[in-house]
């Protein structure tokens, strides 16, 4: 299997990630931005980061929306491919971060559950913690997280997606107090294996979480229509906090 200890440093770098995932919900995403914006009332002068950003998809859509933008993903390929749409108010770099944030943000946004990687619960911590020192003094942290409550009661443990003409069997379970997700596949005469784990976080260990971090949650959110969260039936787990 091609795993290392930080899986998301092999698997976020390879073409087959963005080939599995290629289908998402642009929409969704745009859908959320547009609310979660007009909800933090951010000034048109806005400087925002998205951490980790991905091909840069939130990024984009933001900077359209008028917001200087700075995108940053550990993933060199995503960066490179992030790049071709860059103006003179929205940049991409390589950025981990578990490093500390030099430049101060007006909002640094954590999207779609971008958050919960690591085994230790004090680097989880420590990222907040650059999240926090990384915000200007009335800046806003949003953590865009999933609601594993609702992911336990409804895991589907086993299925087979073909995309691309790629045939990826995916099983997942939470064992270890993360929720895992192993991909297996063919391509290009051989046979590949990659895992996802993302820490098991529910609401509660989130609050500890921001507590120790020093961020105070302000709003909880449950879905990316800004509707209030509960604990079974919601799709996300969207923190604000300053």
């Amino acid at each position: 299997m091609e795993t290392t200890e930080n899986w998301f440093t092999s698997w976020f770098n390879t073409p087959y990630y963005h080939i599995l995932y290629k289908h998402r919900n642009d929409e969704d995403a745009q859908f959320f931005m547009r609310n979660i914006t007009s909800y933090l009332a951010l000034a048109p002068t806005s400087h925002i980061a998205d951490v980790p950003c991905g091909k840069g998809r939130h990024s984009v859509y933001l900077n359209s929306l008028g917001y200087t933008v700075s995108g940053g993903d550990l993933s060199p390929n995503s960066i490179a491919h992030a790049k071709q749409f860059e103006n003179d108010h929205l940049h991409f770099e390589v950025w981990d971060m578990r490093k500390t944030i030099e430049h101060r943000y007006d909002a640094i946004f954590n999207l779609f559950t971008s958050f919960g990687y690591f085994e230790d619960d004090t680097d989880d911590i420590r990222v907040l913690e650059n999240f926090k020192n990384g915000l200007k003094s009335n800046g806003v942290l949003v953590v865009d997280f999933l609601n594993v409550v609702k992911v336990k009661n409804e895991l589907v443990s086993s299925e087979v997606k073909e995309i691309d003409g790629i045939q990826f069997r995916i099983t997942r379970s939470i064992k270890e107090g993360f929720i895992v997700k192993t991909i297996a596949f063919e391509a290009e005469g051989k046979q590949h294996a990659y895992e996802e784990r993302v820490k098991f976080l529910d609401l509660e260990k989130m609050k500890f979480y921001f507590e120790q971090a020093g961020l105070t949650i302000t709003k909880i959110f449950g879905n990316y229509a800004l509707d209030s969260f509960d604990p079974t039936t919601s799709d996300r787990l969207i923190i604000v906090a300053e």
